[in-house]
């Protein structure tokens, strides 16, 4: 991609008022995210101990979270006696160069991948170019969106923004053995990009993927996808390099058995993936690394509040149901992580210093439909609000929130607010207010002020 996420303009208001502007991107979104909502409730409805699943999930990953140092070093040993190598990377900067140097160390130009957010995350296709290292996407909505010079704008789907049509140009445009009477039929635009894939499936010595799961007891790496191109990416190359993000480890092989039936019911909507892989160390003829990147994760995990987001299986179920993304999209949210879960993950691992990540923890309407489906109970709104306190405020904001806070303190201040209000009441505007307040009126209206507090109205009845 020609372009960063990080060097994205604006915040996240400015962006998805553009975004709703695009009555295409709109109905793109509705049409996906309903029809995947809808395969995930039938799929759930079908489990009459999806709620205990879903306590275990959360459970599971609390324990895991509060032991990830003697987990990771029990990985790292496990990994080791399988034959493989293992790397730490704090930041996006040391993966980078280790990934680069060790492809650079096998003599090879071109690497396939198999879909990692984690490398997306630290902008690793641009590292490699850099360094004159081709990578070549083998998921089909990777593919359409590096094919496209796109970013991503769904964890699961992410090229959920664009249609048949759209995707039939690119393919024409951007990949030279693709039949000129090629149609939008969605078999026939699969079909090509398996033959554009089949030749560097073949002739790739290195390949990149990342992980939905990583097993401390046995070492054991796991992929769950629903094309087959993990499959290729894992097997036929001489070199395979693997970067995640440290959270997603599970302490034993039977905890892995709860996520794999809350992982494809709550991402595709089915009861199992297509295509479940599992490695464990390097198998006989490949030499295997893994990666594990930190990237701003322990000081996540530092976070009382926020650690929780680090539970996060990467289903998307928050997306689905979530009405601010069903109208905005991915894109504005200027990062790998969009929706309500990049909302609060993406402020924390790269902090609120910028004006668009500031901006995150307010894009929600705070309705709680991503608790409600996320497969391990992470309370994005109670993250949210933790943010906001965070997030950097105006000057006049805090003396606000401040004088706001010392009247609400006291029952008598109060009261005597409420009076005061109820006298001046013709003086406030009906529809927009003056000065500094003039945003909040934008897309509201004024309440109006009674002429009478509850508290007096109460004092007085009770007198009489």
């Amino acid at each position: 991609m020609s372009a960063t996420f990080l060097g994205m303009p604006g915040n996240f208001p400015e962006n998805s008022q553009k975004a709703v502007q695009d009555s295409q991107l709109r109905y793109n979104l509705r049409k996906a995210t309903h029809t995947i909502r809808g395969k995930r409730a039938d799929v759930v409805g079908e489990l009459p101990d999806w709620a205990e699943l879903r306590a275990a999930g959360k459970a599971i990953k609390d324990h895991t979270l509060r032991n990830l140092d003697r987990y990771l070093v029990q990985l790292e040993r496990a990994v080791q006696d399988a034959g493989g190598t293992v790397h730490w990377a704090r930041d996006a900067a040391e993966a980078n160069r280790i990934v680069t140097g060790l492809v650079k160390a096998t003599g090879e130009r071109e690497v396939v991948k198999v879909k990692s957010m984690a490398t997306q995350e630290i902008e690793l296709n641009q590292a490699l170019a850099a360094e004159g290292i081709t990578a070549y996407e083998t998921d089909l909505a990777e593919l359409i969106v590096q094919l496209g010079d796109d970013f991503p704008s769904h964890i699961l789907v992410p090229a959920i923004h664009r249609n048949r049509s759209e995707i039939r140009e690119i393919f024409l445009e951007k990949m030279p053995e693709t039949p000129a009477g090629l149609t939008d039929d969605p078999p026939a635009l699969a079909e090509a990009a398996r033959l554009h894939l089949r030749e560097r499936f073949l002739r790739s010595k290195v390949a990149i993927s990342g992980a939905n799961f990583m097993v401390a007891e046995t070492g054991t790496l796991v992929v769950l996808e629903s094309e087959g191109n993990g499959r290729m990416c894992l097997t036929l190359p001489e070199t395979l390099i693997s970067v995640v993000g440290i959270e997603k480890l599970l302490p034993t092989w039977r905890d892995l058995e709860v996520f794999l039936q809350l992982l494809p019911r709550s991402s595709t909507g089915e009861r199992m993936n297509p295509y479940t892989s599992m490695w464990t160390g390097a198998v006989e003829g490949q030499d295997f690394h893994l990666v594990l990147l930190d990237n701003g994760r322990t000081g996540v995990l530092a976070d009382e509040v926020g650690r929780q987001a680090l539970r996060c299986i990467r289903c998307s179920a928050c997306l689905n149901v979530c009405p601010v993304y069903e109208r905005a999209g991915g894109h504005a949210y200027g990062s790998v992580y969009p929706g309500p879960i990049g909302a609060i993950l993406t402020p924390q691992l790269r902090g609120m210093g910028s004006e668009l990540d500031a901006s995150l923890p307010y894009a929600s309407s705070l309705c709680g439909a991503c608790y409600d489906v996320c497969p391990v109970a992470i309370d994005i709104p109670e993250v949210l609000v933790d943010l906001r306190a965070k997030a950097p405020h105006a000057a006049a904001e805090k003396a606000g929130m401040k004088v706001a806070g010392w009247i609400l303190d006291d029952h008598r201040r109060l009261a005597a607010a409420q009076r005061l209000a109820s006298k001046v009441r013709g003086l406030v505007p009906k529809k927009r207010l003056p000065g500094p307040m003039s945003a909040w009126t934008d897309t509201r209206d004024v309440p109006e002020i009674p002429e009478e507090s509850f508290r007096d109205w109460w004092e007085r009845n009770e007198r009489a």
